[in-house]
């Protein structure tokens, strides 16, 4: 028998139930997995089932292992091992034994996304298309849309009608299907659409597989879609158990297909299935729980559960709005130097945020702070493709050096192929000039290539003009952006991340306009090189950047969720997309982000203008959304009125010894700063106070900065004793 004195109450029935059918809603940090594990030990040492006769299903590799492992240590003497794997591994498998019956040999070829790579560019090559008119990713994408609802090519061909693109698309499709067959390969959408296709058709094989595992067992079971839905469904013949196990409030991967609707419906497609709560946290205090849960109990389409947890801390959940995601990064950057003053390993921190074009501030605030880190599941925002391109873009109004232009030249595509760039480079070669100077020369082309090199050097003389006129780098830049038409291929694309990317480097130039007013475009450039040469910490010692939803499945000591503004985390297009779901989701992805933090939740806010949004920036409804019993605000509280108000403010930050203090103001604003008196801005250093009226402070700092206007109540400024005679 083996030991369940450990488990609560609701665990040990999730573990020891006889039902046929099973749905255990596992909150967040509720011991799943230990559930899961133990369920599968249950059934081996106390019900004498055989191990080859469990099927586990999980959705990664690693929780894969992590259970095989558990389970090893509950029955050491055991010889077998039920089966624990992926569900596309699981179909491999079945695949393997019997995808005969489907035409195709056992030693199938199983395509990667490099394979599938290859098969487009020969697609591509034969059909005369590029890349850059149509991605890699949307055309797979829309292959496996095409499979995942059965559309032949003949329907797609019939959709796509006399619309040039999608008749393209149609083609690609079809030359796609044809090498597959040729090469006797499946990917890794086939795994289980072509399993689920041979179960329909073949009764034999279906009924053999459902004798093959007496129970089935899945975990994540939030997370699934409904080809995965109907490949489970039929494993599950009459005699078989299933026993799942999720949490609707974390289904958070509705746009790769999950169906939160599949785990609340359970009952309804097993009328005789029961369902066990697990509703007690292990993982996060009660502060940082508690504001987790009152922020998703305002979503209506969840299973109602009261998530507790035992944890007592006296630490509140801390919110901290900034002026700008400039003192956003900078606050975040040094609240965690002084974490780690007091002990605290970079290892046990995480900043999230909600999209990645946001890691680009923070980045430069860790750099600027020295502190190591990590993009986790991603890339580094200067190192973006997108980004690389519109720098380079910049780069030819600066310098026009061989290696922008190699990169820009045909991006978008103008017609320039490989030959004519070997054409450029060899007379450049010839003649020890750069390339852009082969161009303006425009000796050696000759008809519309010719045209084409014209066009493109007038269009870049032209910023060059502008530059030298005094046009503002940032007005510049955007500039480039449309002229060159590299905007207008994302949006054709539909490339929304990179647009967005784009978006915010337009923004990382403005800030380096009003920051560095006399500064030129080469010193900006200069500035960024510092930024993307930074080469990645091989150690373990560093802070973990990733959005949301890499952050699934993870936990950390200590969490910093940033950007907790309106239409930024909630999401605007991803609201305005799916209405009153994409604000369940929305709400669903924020409290999967709370319930990361173990110890402390760290919500941060940006201040300003915001070039995505095109608005000023105002507090998150989820900021809002937490009690206040379990949180405290700190820095310039937007939801508090004008005038006379009541603010905490924490030194932490600026305090050079890692001490720090908290105060209560009941004061105007303008009784802060006299005129005279010196103060030390976190960024700019020591300045003289010009006047301060209204709450704002006008403040003189040495050269590059000049006169800035700040609110005088902002922690970023403390004053000194001293005043100027």
């Amino acid at each position: 028998m083996i030991d369940v004195s450990s488990l609560n109450e609701n665990q040990k029935q999730a573990v020891l139930s006889d039902d046929q059918y099973m749905r255990v809603i596992a909150g967040a940090g509720s011991g799943k997995t230990r559930v899961l594990t133990m369920r599968i030990a249950h059934l081996i040492e106390d019900e004498d089932v055989r191990e080859n006769r469990i099927l586990a299903i999980t959705f990664t590799n690693k929780a894969a292992n992590e259970m095989k492992e558990r389970i090893r240590k509950m029955l050491p003497d055991s010889i077998y091992e039920p089966w624990i794997s992926t569900i596309h591994s699981l179909c491999v498998r079945i695949l393997r034994e019997d995808i005969t019956a489907m035409g195709y040999p056992r030693n199938f070829t199983i395509m990667d996304a490099e394979d599938q790579k290859s098969v487009l560019k020969e697609a591509y090559k034969q059909f005369n298309l590029d890349a850059t008119s149509y991605p890699y990713g949307s055309m797979l994408d829309y292959i496996s849309g095409n499979k995942s609802e059965d559309v032949s090519v003949e329907t797609a061909k019939d959709l796509a009608g006399s619309y040039g693109p999608e008749k393209d698309k149609a083609k690609v499709y079809e030359y796609y299907l044809n090498r597959q067959q040729a090469l006797f390969a499946l990917d890794f959408d086939d795994l289980i659409l072509w399993t689920v296709r041979m179960f329909r058709r073949f009764d034999e094989i279906l009924a053999k597989w459902q004798r093959r595992f007496e129970y089935i067992l899945v975990d994540e079971f939030q997370d699934i879609d409904t080809v995965q839905y109907r490949l489970i469904r039929y494993l599950t013949g009459a005699r078989n158990s299933l026993y799942v196990v999720g949490d609707p409030d974390q289904t958070i991967y509705t746009w790769r297909g999950a169906d939160v609707n599949i785990i609340m419906n359970f009952a309804k497609d097993f009328p005789d299935a029961k369902t066990i709560i697990l509703n007690e946290n292990y993982r996060s205090t009660e502060a940082i729980l508690n504001g987790a849960n009152s922020v998703i109990k305002n979503n209506r389409h969840r299973v109602e559960k009261d998530l507790f947890t035992n944890r007592k801390s006296d630490e509140k959940i801390t919110h901290y709005a900034s002026a700008s995601d400039e003192y956003q990064a900078a606050w975040i950057a040094s609240k965690i130097s002084e974490l780690h003053r007091k002990g605290k390993s970079y290892q046990d921190i995480a900043i999230l945020y909600r999209s990645n074009y946001l890691s680009r501030s923070l980045e430069k605030g860790l750099l600027d702070a020295r502190i190591p880190y990590i993009i986790y599941g991603g890339i580094r925002f200067y190192e973006r493709q997108e980004v690389k391109d519109a720098l380079c873009y910049l780069r030819m109004v600066a310098a026009a050096d061989d290696l922008a232009l190699t990169r820009v030249l045909n991006r978008p595509k103008r017609g320039i192929g490989n030959k004519t760039m070997d054409a450029i480079a060899e007379e450049a070669r010839r003649g020890h000039v750069t390339m852009y100077e082969v161009l303006k020369r425009n000796e050696i082309f000759s008809g519309k290539t010719k045209k084409t090199i014209e066009q493109f050097v007038n269009m870049v003389e032209g910023w060059r003009s502008d530059a030298a006129g005094g046009m503002e780098i940032f007005r510049l830049f955007e500039k480039i952006i449309e002229d060159s038409g590299y905007r207008s291929m994302l949006e054709e694309n539909k490339e929304t991340d990179r647009i967005e990317n784009l978006k915010e480097l337009i923004d990382d130039v403005r800030e380096f306009s009003e920051n560095y007013p006399e500064s030129t475009l080469d010193e900006y450039l200069q500035l960024v090189s510092l930024y993307g040469d930074r080469e990645e910490t091989m150690s373990s010692e560093y802070v973990r950047l990733m959005t949301v939803h890499a952050a699934k499945g993870l936990e950390f000591d200590t969490v910093f969720v940033s950007d907790m503004n309106e239409g930024i985390f909630p999401n605007e297009r991803a609201m305005n997309e799916s209405g009153s779901r994409g604000v369940e989701e929305e709400r669903r992805l924020a409290y999967v982000a709370f319930t990361r933090a173990r110890n402390k939740l760290y919500l941060t806010e940006a201040g300003g203008f915001s070039y995505i949004l095109q608005r000023v920036r105002t507090s998150s409804r989820f900021v809002r959304e937490i009690d206040e019993e379990y949180i405290e605000h700190l820095g310039a509280d937007s939801r508090m009125g004008q005038g006379s108000r009541e603010v905490k403010l924490s030194s932490a930050l600026f305090d050079n010894d890692g001490g720090t203090f908290s105060q209560r103001i009941h004061e105007t604003p303008s009784a802060q700063f006299k005129k005279g008196e010196i103060v030390t801005h976190a960024k700019f250093g020591e300045g003289v106070v010009i006047s301060c009226r209204n709450g704002i402070a006008e403040i003189a700092f040495p050269y590059p900065y000049g006169v800035k206007k700040i609110a005088a109540g902002h922690p970023s400024l403390t004053r000194k004793k001293q005043m100027r005679s």
